[in-house]
């Protein structure tokens, strides 16, 4: 696990870097002229797919949230670090156990699978029922990993430890339940299970369903080094390319609802779990699209969450948070505005009812949502008794802060108008009621309240994707010989995307031993360095190595170079030439990209 990824999940690079420069939408991207060096067309890209940014000009240089920073406010890596992460709301601690954290994403794919099996078998074919009941396909469940957790309680126990787990790493899996004996059985047992992913699609932790009248009714894994359920968003995995084309992302409630709306072709919905959506959950989303719709049921305890979630977390959608110096945005900063709409479903019927029975009605629901407000006020005002002072006072105190939190001023004045119509009193009253809050700093754009900063930290994805494994395997190599640093070019560090490894890179290059990298590293690096130092290489010693090497740094050299010339060719037309300031850069990388597969020494 890696608290550089976490600080990463929650920060948004357009964010950030429009608190320093003035950027301007150009097709996916946008643009600025550099904040490095000096230029009168706009050579500085920022790519949030990637969450990175590039200099096509004099610098040549590029990056992700932490090299840009730490170059924009000359800080090192571990004082950028502990910027980021008190910006992000992540408490840092030493020691962070990565070997642990896949240790724990492993056996949750283990029981998971375990439970696939499960419900394949004779045993699941109650569950099999209920699902076809509830009209979810073969295909469906196969996606989304459902299974069934036996009715024994010692099942899954015997799976694991047969398999070389231990006991103690169930329990922390939140797996197996620990007894006051010290004895320990399974956590789930008799239930239909859904695995929950992170958003590089790990299994964090699993949710239960009961399939008789058990209470309570879902359960799911306790928290863990590795899940929180405020962190956790079902189904975002699967949604985030959809959300991300579309520029729209839907909010359900539950685990049914997301597979439904999978199943039928609406790849875009990601579900809270039955939980008002946290400040955590809303962090994820924002680097995913500008549109919200939150599709919740229509009863009281709905709206009651809806209200919750929105005072404690969507109240950031209105605003830029990324001024990390003098809080401040750039004012050509094109991002299209946050916006977030309330589905207000029929009652009586949920979003999977609605997708699997009247699919033209769901439809219709999503694509005329209503602002935010005008579903607010209305659903507030009306659970209080407004014709007394304590009731207007209330419904102020609540919505007064979220209307303040909305980026346009129109809309701000026509939300006050309404909230005052709503509780009977006039403009000049409710502004007087209010005195200087409008004005106080908890509501203004970039400031954090304490509230803000308690959030908790969530699971970090792992880094074993085939890209970072290249990484790793590159600084492992030097690591091990570090004699072949002088067959390293000079624009190397260009070509790694990870914070970690491009650090160690970087201090590697300038030291002679590894106490010297050690020690010349920040603190929070240590456990990082010592699991590479850790770890075996397969490659055979001599020439050997040094072809792996080579071949380590063509590939990822090759993926750089690709990387630059998505950047440069995206448009929101493919039809469309760059524009001429980026016609050179244009033909060198695809020059050098021709040069990248002759084979060369480097």
């Amino acid at each position: 696990m890696s608290v550089v990824d976490d600080i990463k999940t929650r920060l948004d690079i357009v964010e950030t870097v429009s608190g320093y420069v003035a950027l301007s939408k150009s097709g996916r991207y946008f643009k600025a002229q550099c904040p490095f060096h000096t230029e009168k067309t706009p050579s500085f890209v920022v790519n949030p797919e990637r969450q990175g940014w590039h200099c096509f000009g004099a610098c040549a240089t590029g990056g992700d949230v932490f090299s840009f920073v730490m170059r924009m406010e000359g800080l090192d890596f571990g004082d950028t670090l502990r910027l980021l992460a008190d910006k992000a709301g992540v408490a840092l601690s030493q020691g962070r156990d990565s070997d642990k954290s896949d240790v724990l994403h492993r056996i949750n794919r283990v029981a998971a699978r375990f439970y696939r099996d499960v419900l394949a078998s004779p045993q699941g074919r109650h569950a099999k029922s209920y699902l076809e009941e509830r009209g979810v396909d073969d295909e469906a469940a196969s996606t989304f990993e459902l299974g069934l957790s036996p009715s024994g309680w010692e099942e899954l126990k015997s799976h694991l430890v047969a398999l070389g787990f231990a006991e103690s790493q169930a329990v922390e899996a939140g797996l197996l339940h620990r007894n006051e004996d010290g004895s320990s059985r399974d956590f789930f047992h008799g239930r239909l299970m859904f695995p929950i992913h992170n958003r590089r699609g790990e299994i964090a932790g699993l949710g239960a369903r009961a399939l008789d009248d058990s209470m309570p009714k879902y359960i799911n894994t306790p928290r863990t080094p590795i899940f929180d359920k405020r962190g956790m968003l079902y189904g975002l995995h699967l949604a985030s390319e959809a959300i991300r084309d579309e520029g729209t992302g839907i909010i359900v409630e539950g685990y049914m609802d997301a597979i439904a709306a999978h199943q039928h072709g609406y790849a875009n919905v990601v579900a809270s779990m039955g939980t008002a959506v946290t400040q955590q959950q809303v962090s994820q989303l924002k680097s995913l699209a500008s549109s919200f719709v939150l599709a919740l049921d229509p009863d009281a305890a709905g709206q009651e969450a809806t209200v919750r979630s929105l005072e404690s977390s969507w109240r950031v959608l209105g605003r830029q948070e990324s001024g990390v110096r003098h809080g401040s945005v750039g004012m050509l900063y094109q991002r299209e505005p946050l916006t977030l709409r309330i589905a207000a479903l029929p009652e009586g019927r949920d979003p999977d009812s609605l997708i699997r029975h009247d699919r033209s009605e769901w439809e219709r629901l999503t694509r005329e949502a209503i602002p935010l407000m005008d579903f607010l006020i209305p659903a507030v005002t009306s659970r209080l008794d407004t014709s007394t002072g304590q009731g207007k006072t209330q419904a102020v105190e609540t919505l007064f802060p979220i209307i303040a939190s909305t980026e346009n001023d129109f809309d701000q004045e026509r939300y006050f108008r309404k909230l005052a119509e709503a509780i009977g009193v006039s403009e000049e009253s409710l502004r007087a009621s209010i005195g200087g809050l409008r004005k106080s700093s908890v509501y203004r754009a970039g400031q954090r309240t304490r509230r803000d900063s308690d959030a908790q930290i969530t699971a970090s994805p792992l880094t074993g994707n085939p890209d970072e494994v290249l990484e790793e395997y590159t600084l492992l190599l030097l690591l091990d010989r570090p004699d072949l640093k002088d067959r390293v070019p000079d624009d190397a560090l260009e070509f790694l995307h990870r914070s970690e490894y491009r650090e160690i890179f970087t201090r590697l290059l300038s030291c002679s031993t590894i106490d010297q990298l050690r020690d010349s590293l920040d603190g929070s690096l240590h456990d990082e360095l010592g699991r590479l130092l850790e770890k075996e290489l397969v490659t055979a010693e001599g020439s050997e190595r040094e072809a792996a090497l080579a071949e380590c740094l063509q590939r990822l050299e090759r993926r750089h170079l690709r990387d630059l010339q998505q950047e440069l060719l995206a448009t929101d037309d493919a039809s469309i030439p760059p524009e001429r300031e980026l016609e050179r850069p244009v033909v060198d990388v695809n020059a050098a990209i021709k040069e990248s597969f002759s084979p060369r020494a480097h």
